[in-house]
């Protein structure tokens, strides 16, 4: 993945499905990539958000956690921009 913002969509995606495409993005994240946009939705997708951050804040690879532009999305970020 060479993107420098990546977009990953979950809707519709179980819990635990959702997560091996999130490791799937994360492991292989390039050194140019920055952020990983987690779009999951927000009537149903909060369930998939909770998920995402008690899970994601462990990763080694994941500098921190913020909401997105609206509640259906998380952003992982990777790298930061100076």
């Amino acid at each position: 993945m060479s993107e420098a913002f990546v977009k990953i969509d979950l809707h519709g995606l179980r819990q635990e499905e959702a997560m091996k495409v999130i490791d799937k993005a994360i492991a292989s994240a390039g050194p140019t990539t920055y952020q990983l946009q987690l779009i999951h939705g927000y009537n149903r997708g909060t369930s998939l958000r909770s998920m995402i951050y008690d899970w994601c804040r462990y990763e080694s690879k994941v500098k921190r956690i913020i909401p997105g532009d609206n509640p259906g999305i998380t952003v992982l970020i990777l790298k930061e921009l100076y």
